[in-house]
């Protein structure tokens, strides 16, 4: 397989877009390499031998290799993003950062998966996802576990808290709701944002609520999208369909419009026809999805429905027949 090559950004910053087998086809992966060092990567895809392929090739063709790498840098732990830290860790002796909100929880979900698996198939169940689909469940989520290698040490950044970056300052921001824990990093004088995947130009990231998840990951989202309107970044540099996309202001009003016409629908479907949020799911996202895209599907609109529960429009009820909650306006 032939590398990608890297894409200059600006200063010393260079985008590398490594495929992962996942429907978006690339993650962007970042290298910042100012001379006399320290060299960071910011992300470092999947654990799978393409991904291994094309890091060192972008490596390489910076004129590096991996004991050059000093600090790793993730926006957040999904496998995509985090997959391979503890390689890099291993092979480069690099710190590896993550905003402090995502180690005690996204971080260490990678640590104690075994333990926690139980936890998660029950959140799914008790939400309607059919015996059929829990089956494959537990198989589909190993696949994800061994294409993640996690690091033996993390370190914390703090919201607020200044990382160096070609030289300049770049102010650390928590912007959850894809992630707990998901961080950005801002560079005011080049209006520049390292967004990771919490706004993508293409696709909406999925705001999903998971067992091991904040309660209102969608309430969060939309504060989230409210601090990127605020910010108004001449460009961000994003996770997938990128590196680079502009208009972020635009499409952050746009995301939330999105997800207020997914809660009115959500409202009224309910009204009509309670129901679990797996039953609900069929409703909101209707095409034929496979167990990974329908798990998503799920987690996805019970990030919705427990918004508007806590917002005291639907409530719920236990439904012992069906051995799971229902949701009713």
């Amino acid at each position: 397989m032939t590398a990608p090559a890297p894409t200059h950004l600006l200063g010393d910053l260079y985008a590398l877009q490594v495929p992962i087998p996942y429907p978006m086809g690339a993650v962007t992966v970042l290298l910042d390499v100012p001379a006399g060092g320290p060299v960071t990567m910011i992300d470092t895809a999947l654990d799978t031998p393409e991904a291994h392929a094309a890091l060192e090739g972008g490596l390489a063709a910076l004129g590096l290799h991996w004991p050059d790498v000093d600090r790793v840098i993730i926006t957040h732990h999904h496998p995509d993003h985090y997959g391979l830290a503890g390689l890099v860790e291993e092979r480069s002796g690099a710190s590896v950062h993550l905003l402090d909100v995502e180690i005690g929880r996204g971080e260490r979900y990678w640590h104690l998966w075994e333990e926690w698996l139980p936890g998660h198939v029950k959140h799914l169940r008790d939400h309607g996802l059919p015996p059929e689909s829990l089956l494959s469940l537990e198989a589909e989520s190993r696949r994800s576990r061994q294409r993640v290698h996690p690091a033996t040490r993390v370190s914390p950044l703090r919201e607020g808290q200044e990382v160096t970056l070609s030289g300049e300052p770049w102010e650390v921001l928590w912007l959850p709701g894809h992630a707990d824990g998901h961080l950005g990093l801002w560079n005011e004088a080049q209006g520049t944002l390292i967004a990771g995947d919490a706004i993508l130009p293409r696709i909406s990231p999925n705001i999903g609520l998971y067992a091991y998840t904040r309660p209102d990951p969608l309430g969060d989202y939309l504060q989230t999208l409210g601090k990127l309107e605020a910010l108004n970044p001449a460009r961000a540099v994003v996770g997938h369909h990128g590196p680079v996309m502009t208009g972020v202001q635009a499409r952050a009003r746009e995301l939330r419009a999105h997800h207020h016409e997914r809660l009115d629908f959500l409202q009224a479907q309910a009204a009509q026809a309670p129901g679990t949020a797996y039953a609900l799911s069929l409703a909101m996202f209707p095409r034929d999805l496979n167990i990974s895209g329908r798990r998503f599907a799920l987690a996805e609109t019970l990030a919705h429905l427990e918004h508007l529960r806590l917002l005291g429009a639907l409530y719920r009820t236990w439904q012992e027949d069906a051995g799971a909650w229902v949701y009713h306006a």
